[in-house]
């Protein structure tokens, strides 16, 4: 990793983003020597420009930033650091220092539970559903989703929100195990919405 750190006096710009949720938590700055006491010590250091010294973000709070990966954009003179949080961010108390709630969106879950199914289907471990679902074949993989859709439909028409939900994720599970077996992904059908949600989209 090449950082410029000359081109603004010794400083180069440190944004953090909260590696599960994906929102920017705050902004700092870093010399080399808050860089190497970050990647020593796997927790956030930055340089005070006010105080004129190091400070490691939670040393007084305990609200430490915990260190997952760091990159450097392509001008090599700003970084973009990935954490765990602990705690709140600002030293208002806010989660984040632009006021915002630092609440993961729970779609992004559906990528996760994707990653995870993928991971079933290289391992196959024994005792997984879902590794019993790959071995019974596409066949019995797309009659799951058929008869998890039809209990759906029968939920939504007589039954309850509550069972509409359990059901609808049923089929979802489902569907998401059908694409994997087809090497798809659950955003191969998001680009697909977004594809048919422009003006000038038409069927095909």
């Amino acid at each position: 990793m090449t950082i410029d750190f000359q081109k603004s006096g010794g400083l180069v710009p440190a944004i953090i983003q909260d590696a599960q949720t994906l929102r920017v938590l705050m902004l700092g700055y870093m010399n080399q020597e808050a860089l190497k006491k970050t990647w020593e010590t796997k927790k956030v250091t930055f340089f005070s420009r006010s105080r004129n010294t190091l400070w490691t973000k939670g040393e007084t709070s305990g609200n430490y930033l915990n260190l997952v990966d760091i990159k450097v954009d392509c001008d090599n003179d700003t970084l973009l650091i990935k954490v765990n949080p602990e705690g709140p961010t600002c030293h208002t108390g806010a989660d984040t220092c632009w006021n915002e709630k630092n609440e993961k969106d729970p779609l992004l879950f559906l990528k996760e539970l994707q990653d995870f199914i993928e991971k079933r289907y290289k391992e196959m471990p024994d005792g997984s559903y879902t590794t019993s679902l790959f071995k019974d074949g596409l066949n019995r993989m797309a009659q799951k989703v058929g008869e998890e859709a039809l209990e759906l439909v029968i939920e939504a028409t007589n039954g309850t929100n509550e069972r509409l939900i359990y059901e609808g994720s049923d089929m979802l599970y489902h569907l998401i195990v059908l694409l994997t077996s087809k090497g798809l992904r659950i955003e191969d059908m998001a680009k697909e919405l977004e594809e048919r949600h422009k003006p000038n989209w038409k069927k095909h």
